[in-house]
């Protein structure tokens, strides 16, 4: 049904939107951030592996580039869910998830840096508008308003670039191999990467804790669920329209905040979020014929299991 793709596709993100507000409420609690990333990985980690056991037939593990490029990827999901629950712990989760969402700009600007993409009058209008909304959002006039720190703001940022990494690390996997073997690699590389920064203690108290079902909850449905979802969600919906349905995920972070965990934003923090949204789709959109790297290009590079 070709219509049900776009609601896989938006199903994801939904569900990406709900693993922002549940690492909230586990941090809130007292958790660490690395050791809610730690689990988001290690938990989505063990439900890609049994559908790898399921899809094991060109999988391209053989690949030493597959093994490179996929080692690349997951330092880049290593970096954006660390980065993105430390400028949760220190802002919001509506700013986190909305900065976060600006990875295809700073794509376009690392395309720019290395020559693979040429600039023009409506690409650099767009990103000036990002970064304008990014501001108001932010409210940089004003750091420390509504519990926003630097720390937050720089993390929030740092979240969309390792998310680009994210997205060039797949990107150059993708012809090696399938998705379930990259993605098995890439959560692979984030679960050695982030066992270190984690508080010992609490990474071994999460295995007794009351808590447990909602660090399973964040690891099925941020890491887990969702890129099966997502990636079959894909097979005969367009990059354009994932594009916009992609907003989904920051617009189910930002209402989880403000509804459950009694965040609120001002009337010119919501116009930046606004601006950052309409023109990071409108971009993803623009970019669908495949030149500039995007999520939803990366996923459907070659492999459709």
């Amino acid at each position: 049904m070709r219509g049900a793709s776009p609601a896989l596709v938006a199903l994801a993100a939904f569900f990406w939107g709900l693993s922002g507000g549940i690492g909230g409420m586990l941090m809130a609690a007292g958790w660490d951030a690395f050791v809610v990333a730690f689990y988001r990985g290690v938990i989505g980690l063990l439900f890609i592996l049994v559908w790898l056991s399921l899809r094991r037939h060109d999988n391209g593990l053989r690949s030493h580039r597959l093994w490179f490029w996929s080692t690349v990827a997951g330092l880049g999901a290593a970096g954006n869910f660390a980065f993105y629950f430390l400028s949760i712990e220190h802002g919001s989760v509506a700013v986190a998830a909305t900065l976060m969402y600006c990875a295809p700009l700073y794509v376009y600007l690392a395309s720019f840096a290395l020559r693979l993409e040429k600039p023009n009058a409506l690409k650099w209008t767009a990103i000036a508008v990002v970064i304008l909304g990014m501001g108001l959002l932010t409210e940089v006039h004003d750091i420390g308003a509504n519990g926003i720190t630097p720390i937050g703001i720089g993390a929030g940022l740092l979240a969309g670039l390792c998310y680009a990494l994210f997205i060039f690390g797949f990107k150059y996997a993708a012809p090696h191999g399938s998705p379930q073997a990259i993605l098995s690699i890439a959560f692979l590389v984030l679960a050695c990467a982030l066992i270190w920064p984690a508080d010992r203690a609490q990474t071994l108290a999460v295995l007794s804790t009351p808590d447990w079902p909602l660090f399973a909850a964040l690891g099925v449905l941020g890491a887990g669920l969702s890129f099966v979802v997502y990636i079959y969600g894909l097979r005969k919906t367009s990059p354009a329209l994932a594009s916009m349905v992609a907003m989904i995920e920051p617009v189910t972070a930002s209402l989880f905040g403000l509804l459950l965990l009694d965040e609120s934003l001002v009337w010119h923090q919501g116009l930046g979020m606004g601006l950052i949204l309409v023109t990071v789709t409108a971009l993803s959109v623009y970019s669908s014929d495949g030149r500039p790297l995007s999520r939803h290009s990366v996923f459907t590079s070659r492999h459709r299991h």
